[in-house]
């Protein structure tokens, strides 16, 4: 699985608007400032709060 950095520089929290990376295990989107993950399916980034995963504190 791999997001292409050209998508990757554009996409921003639905949230927040703010910045996201792909997480260690590269399934995920974070949002630090709003502390949620969001999932990649199928090589798709889901990008809707509903679909967020809350981080840990």
């Amino acid at each position: 699985m791999t997001i292409r950095q050209e998508l990757l520089e554009i996409l921003v929290c639905p949230e927040c608007k703010g910045e996201i990376h792909l997480n260690e295990e590269q399934d995920g989107l974070i949002c630090e400032a709003c502390r949620l993950m969001y999932p990649i399916k199928d090589d798709i980034p889901v990008m809707l709060k509903d679909e967020a995963i809350p981080l840990d504190k």
